[in-house]
């Protein structure tokens, strides 16, 4: 395995308007690599709901730029007439069924959604894509920053020698280079400092073990996997100083929605009096909902649990149910991480004057 401390580009727009959007397919690794080149909305929307690209920051990104594909093959000179704009709408509509839980989705898609808007004037389809190619950089290079923002904040939280637990994946795969929680241990590692890692295997499709420590190990930091079952007992060996996670959606109170099993995560850290720290960017605040039960929470295949990866392993017709993701109480949370900086204590007040 090559390693590289280079950073990682899950998604790429390397062309103008009419061009392809570009994704490491997530589903293949750690083993193969390999990049997706995505001609259509379907390709994107099909992307999106098979994990290809996951995380909710990556997803509001390739949602955005797949949007563009609705009118790429129409002809650049003709004027973007009402039936050139409905299928920009009806491509936001349609992507945005793709996944219910991470509302970076719905975020990006409403931005997009507001240029299309903005620009009423007459214009050719070349210029309208222009147009909506320039919104679709622009909520990518918006992240980029945040994400860099995001570690440094999250990095002054992290002291030499440090054990840090991490759930799920939250690093370049999950947004557009550097990540979230996976940010503040890049940029500890920049700023010098040495720590270690155990990443959970994030079950039942292996986030962790496939992509988290597949990153930690291209940035050369010490990574250990560790089955979810075995957070606990790292944590009651004092091997474990501070847990990192990111969020798909966070209420007005700060309840946070992420991964499942990331709930039981923080149960564990308040019981061995563990930091606990969720890092989003502000995007991915809902402050329409107050109380995490209002999240929309994604239900996933029966065969994800069933058969993972091929392999048969409960017996046939047995009853299912797989959240993708829980839900995880303000009262657990010791600090959100953002790119404005950390709310701490966790409470509707500290949000609304972070994110004012």
């Amino acid at each position: 395995m090559t390693i590289t401390t280079s950073p990682i580009y899950s998604i790429e727009w390397p062309d103008s308007w009419n061009g392809s959007l570009r994704l490491l397919d997530q589903t293949l690794l750690p083993e193969t690599l390999t990049v997706l080149e995505c001609q259509s909305v379907d390709a994107v929307w099909e992307a999106i709901v098979m994990l290809r690209v996951r995380g909710a920051p990556a997803i509001g990104i390739a949602a955005a730029y797949g949007v563009l594909l609705s009118i790429r093959d129409l002809p650049a000179g003709e004027l973007a007439d009402d039936k050139a704009r409905s299928l920009v709408g009806e491509a936001i509509n349609y992507l945005s069924t793709s996944r219910p839980t991470a509302v970076n989705l719905f975020w990006a898609l409403e931005r997009m959604r507001r240029r299309l808007n903005t620009e009423t004037g007459p214009m050719t389809i070349a210029e309208l894509g222009t147009c909506l190619l320039d919104e679709a950089r622009q909520i990518h290079d918006e992240d980029r920053k945040m994400c860099h923002a995001i570690g440094e904040f999250g990095a002054s939280l992290i002291h030499d020698g440090m054990g840090l637990l991490t759930h799920c994946n939250t690093g370049g795969l999950a947004t557009s280079e550097y990540g979230t929680a996976l940010s503040a241990f890049f940029t500890a590692q920049d700023q010098g400092k040495s720590i270690q890692v155990f990443a959970d295997e994030t079950r039942p499709l292996l986030q962790g073990s496939r992509l988290t420590a597949w990153e930690l190990m291209q940035r050369k930091i010490p990574c250990t996997v560790i089955c979810d079952s075995m957070a606990a007992q790292v944590m009651r060996e004092g091997k474990v100083q501070a847990v990192f996670v990111g969020a798909d959606r966070i209420t007005a109170r700060g309840d946070t929605a992420n991964k499942i099993g990331t709930y039981g995560v923080a149960v564990l850290a308040k019981y061995h009096q563990i930091p606990f720290y969720v890092a989003a960017p502000s995007s991915t605040f809902d402050l329409s909902i107050v109380e995490g039960d209002q999240i929309p929470i994604e239900q996933r295949r029966d065969t994800e649990i069933t058969e993972a990866f091929g392999k048969r392993t409960a017996p046939m017709h047995a009853k299912v149910y797989n959240p993708a993701f829980d839900v995880t109480p303000a009262e657990l949370i010791t600090g959100i991480i953002t790119e404005r900086g950390i709310i701490q204590p966790v409470n509707q007040e500290r949000i609304a004057n972070m994110l004012r």
